[in-house]
């Protein structure tokens, strides 16, 4: 029990959950944002090869 109590309050193990959870976070905005890109570039793309035909 003594030992679960020192787990409990030892504040290493918050420090990797505080890091995993902004990248978490960082990588939902990043995915986010590449899949809106994406879609644009696709539209553009596609939109200049109807130009040029």
């Amino acid at each position: 029990m003594n030992q679960l109590r020192r787990l409990w309050q030892h504040e290493e193990g918050q420090d990797i959950a505080e890091y995993a959870v902004m990248l978490a976070v960082i990588l939902v905005i990043v995915v986010g944002t590449i899949r809106l890109i994406g879609s644009n570039a696709n539209n553009v793309f596609s939109n200049v090869a109807s130009a040029i035909q």
